[in-house]
């Protein structure tokens, strides 16, 4: 063999080399940027599920407390969420919640959180999934806070409760 082709043999595999280095890191940048994709589609998917989740716990306060306007009726357990969508109660039309959501971690329905006297009080999503946010909840989420899980995330609602007030007793 010549020199030249020695040196032109050398060079192949040189080349060879080279390009599966290149091959390899691009399948890691291709890598970390799908990591990162899925971060950000996670984080968008639990912000949907706080706001569908605030909406519907919204939706079954006023349905339990209706206020306002609204005709006061009986106190009525809620058995289905397809009744906030129109109170069968009324015999005007009042909607709690424009449409029914789904979960948005898992595109299916609900968890009812159910309570034998008021009937669904509240939902929750199904997913297993480690959650992102961990705190900075809106005030009326903070039960949220520390959760490790999405169905640990529920969304209920309570009942006001009323503060007592101190009596102050003669004499004392």
């Amino acid at each position: 063999m010549s020199d030249r082709a020695a040196y032109l043999h050398n060079q192949q595999g040189f080349t060879y080399l080279i390009a599966l280095l290149a091959v390899m890191l691009i399948g890691i940048m291709l890598g970390a940027a799908g990591t990162s994709w899925k971060n950000v589609m996670q984080r968008e998917r639990e912000e949907e599920l706080l706001f569908r989740g605030m909406q519907i716990q919204d939706a079954i306060s006023r349905w339990h407390q209706p206020r306002g306007t609204v005709q006061q009726h009986v106190a009525t357990p809620l058995n289905d969420l397809k009744e906030l969508l129109r109170d069968p109660r009324t015999p005007a039309t009042v909607r709690y919640l424009r449409k029914l959501y789904r979960d948005p971690m898992t595109n299916q329905d609900w968890v009812l959180i159910r309570e034998a006297a008021r009937g669904i009080v509240g939902v929750a999503s199904s997913s297993t999934e480690r959650v992102i946010k961990k705190d900075n909840f809106p005030d009326q989420l903070q039960d949220l806070a520390n959760k490790e899980r999405y169905d640990q995330w529920q969304f209920v609602y309570k009942t006001a409760q009323k503060p007592t007030q101190a009596v102050q007793v003669p004499g004392r």
